[in-house]
């Protein structure tokens, strides 16, 4: 097993659900992403941190069958679901991103998705990936949430103690500090200080409105609603608070809020590209 990451990543961990559903959400976005960095034909390419590898076969659709993909993640069950789910897509290796069976200088892009923000050193990640690269070869480092997403348009106080409940929780699960989670959101500073330049950043919104579609709905009720919150935050929240959110979240409460006319979500990716 290896060894627990910030966020308690290890070879054992499973969380494939949580991944294909945020995929399944955000396939959009994650493509348009992909598509703004201009990828051709034969190009070959890496994902640290494939997970489950939907963007696998996303990557494989820019550099056509001349181009090489290989998806890299630390837990065996997301490797074996990339595995299932990417066919001849690309070539699937369990392996820690700061310890790559990769050859040296030997890929023009690496695609990192949520991936750096889990690493105790970001940096330290980064120089790694980098070394995988081929001269003027870039790092895209993908990352949602740097802005605090929007649920409840209509209760922005509830809104806000949710989140500060979400912090707390991880910072007492995992002992961490309020920098190392504020950090996350550094990732354009994260490639400058591993050496890279030409370093550009875009974000993507991802914005849903009510009536939601079967995927966007299963990722906000399965991954957000109980998965994130529930009753791991009810020591974090006042009493009548935590109620509340409880009804919110509730698909079989009337006041349940993904089935509410004015249903607004609110979600950034932000994608941070940089130059070796």
């Amino acid at each position: 097993m290896g060894s627990p990451g910030l966020l308690g990543d290890t070879s054992a961990r499973d969380y494939s659900r949580k991944l294909n559903l945020f995929n399944a959400c955000a396939e959009t976005e994650l493509r348009l992403a992909i598509a703004s960095l201009k990828l051709v034909p034969g190009m070959k390419l890496l994902d640290a941190g494939c997970g489950t590898g939907e963007a696998l076969g996303w990557l494989r659709g820019q550099v056509a069958t001349e181009g090489v993909v290989v998806g890299m993640d630390l837990a065996s069950a997301h490797t074996h679901a990339a595995y299932a789910g990417s066919g001849s897509a690309a070539l699937i290796v369990q392996a820690d991103l700061l310890k790559p069976p990769l050859a040296r200088a030997s890929f023009d892009l690496v695609w990192s998705v949520n991936t750096v923000n889990h690493l105790h050193d970001p940096v330290a990640g980064v120089e790694v990936l980098a070394s995988l690269l081929q001269p003027r070869g870039r790092i895209a480092l993908g990352q949602s949430s740097l802005l605090p997403d929007m649920y409840f348009a209509w209760n922005a106080r509830l809104e806000r103690l949710v989140t500060e409940a979400v912090r707390q929780y991880y910072r007492a699960r995992y002992g961490l500090k309020e920098r190392d989670l504020a950090a996350v959101r550094s990732i354009a500073g994260v490639l400058g200080r591993a050496g890279l330049h030409d370093v550009r950043v875009q974000t993507f919104m991802i914005e849903r409105l009510f009536p939601l579609n079967e995927k966007d709905e299963a990722y906000l009720l399965e991954t957000i609603f109980r998965d994130t919150w529930g009753e791991r935050l009810r020591p974090y929240l006042a009493d009548d608070d935590f109620l509340e959110l409880s009804r919110l979240c509730d698909p079989d409460n009337p006041e349940f809020a993904l089935r509410r006319p004015d249903f607004h979500f609110l979600q950034t990716f932000t994608l941070a590209v940089g130059s070796v």
